[in-house]
């Protein structure tokens, strides 16, 4: 059940793009990544995640830089990436345009030489023999902090008041949010979002977070996109994943969904690599569900079709001028921004999936808010199909989103699909 936390007015029609600041440009800075801004505001981002932009351990490290998620000090900035006045500017720039900017928080976690393990060393959880320990094996990098320590609950909401205050950010990202207790969250939005209210993603996926939490993660379905490309499920199996979210999900908790993240591409590879042609009407699927609020990464616009980006060491992401699909998330994300058919956790938002004359290929379906609707019919086969829509409350004069012409629907009218084609009809 959703808690007392309101989400703010501007979530509902968000997308999020999440920068890997290392990676996106030769220099790796803040200041590099702000002429990036343009361009991103001209496809329609609407919220910036940068990952974490704290330093970075250097005891234990992996690779020749580093994960970003062990973190040696909340309240600094990683000199990698620039200053604190740098990392305000680009604050500043993004919020000018029109854009919102949340920062990664891990909250779970430090690395080795974090400022905290000489000076508050009660502040991390310890085996028998008192020594500092990481929270899994594999997470050799890093050491798990205690929250049984009201001391140091205290010391992280001030740390993460600091960003709010002193930089202006509009939220938080939070990395591995169930591995923290829930009371804690609780606690530390209560007090913040009394500075300014504030937008709150959790990586997670345990619906008990929506307490506190106004959008958390969509792990199954991702991997279930990706069994799908497999042919180890079909759409019944994409449905009942979706169905099962309706189930145990509250009714306006929204929801990430996204084809890619800095985890899956590092690690999992591209979702070209996990998803083959059926990536881009995913992605479209993605944009549009019930409750969904996007999440792109850094060069899915590109898109980067065979390339991992390294996790620890420099690897550039390799920019054109003009992105191939840079128009595409550009009506994606214009639609969700101004068609209120597709607003995530709102009640007058409804979604209705569509009847087709070939449900084994057509994944089809409705989201409408009083006038408005969006029809979202997407081929998931390597075959041309042509269909019928079957439904009385399919009728009037749509537009098409990407060819942008004007067409008359109704209940028997046949659509063309290529093979893995997708189409948007707005009104």
């Amino acid at each position: 059940m959703m808690g007392d936390f309101k989400p703010v007015e501007w979530a509902h029609a968000t997308n999020i793009y999440e920068v890997n600041t290392r990676q996106y440009t030769p220099e790796g800075s803040f200041k590099a990544f702000a002429r990036h801004l343009p361009r991103l505001r001209n496809m329609g981002v609407g919220t910036i995640w940068f990952m974490p932009i704290t330093p970075i351990a250097k005891k234990n490290r992996k690779g020749a830089l580093g994960s970003y998620y062990a973190c040696s000090d909340y309240l600094s900035v990683n000199p990698e990436f620039g200053t604190l006045d740098d990392f305000m500017q680009v604050v500043k720039e993004a919020q000018s345009l029109g854009m919102k900017v949340i920062i990664d928080w891990v909250a779970n976690h430090t690395g080795w030489d974090h400022v905290w393990t000489e000076s508050n060393r009660d502040f991390y959880v310890t085996d028998r023999g008192g020594n500092l320990m990481p929270p899994f094996p594999e997470w050799e990098d890093t050491l798990k902090l205690n929250y049984e320590n009201p001391e140091l609950r205290k010391a992280k909401i001030a740390a993460m008041r600091f960003w709010v205050e002193e930089c202006g950010i509009d939220g938080f990202r939070c990395d591995m949010a169930h591995l923290v207790p829930l009371d804690f969250w609780i606690e530390a939005r209560t007090t913040l979002d009394k500075l300014k209210p504030l937008f709150w993603l959790a990586e997670t996926e345990d619906a008990n977070y929506h307490k506190v939490f106004d959008v958390s993660y969509t792990w199954e379905f991702l991997h279930t996109m990706e069994k799908f490309w497999r042919k180890e499920t079909d759409i019944n199996g994409l449905d009942h994943v979706l169905h099962k979210y309706e189930e145990k999900f509250p009714a306006q908790a929204m929801r990430a969904f996204f084809t890619s993240n800095h985890d899956e591409n590092s690690h999992s590879g591209s979702e070209y690599e996990r998803m083959g042609d059926a990536a881009i009407p995913f992605a479209v699927l993605c944009a549009t569900w019930r409750n969904s609020i996007p999440l792109v990464y850094s060069g899915q616009e590109l898109p980067l079709k065979d390339k991992r980006l390294l996790f620890f060491d420099k690897d550039l992401i390799p920019w054109t001028e003009k992105p191939a699909l840079h128009d595409f998330y550009a009506k994606l994300f214009h639609l969700r921004a101004t068609n209120p058919a597709l607003r995530a956790g709102d009640p007058s938002s409804r979604t209705l999936r569509i009847d087709t004359s070939d449900n084994k290929s057509i994944f089809a379906f409705l989201r409408k808010n009083g006038n408005n609707e969006v029809i979202v019919l997407l081929n998931l086969s390597a075959e041309q199909v042509e269909v019928k829509l079957n439904g009385s409350f399919i009728h009037g004069k749509y537009t098409s989103v990407f060819s942008e012409k004007e067409i008359q629907l109704s209940h028997d009218s046949i659509h063309k699909l290529s093979p893995w084609g997708y189409e948007l009809y707005a009104k």
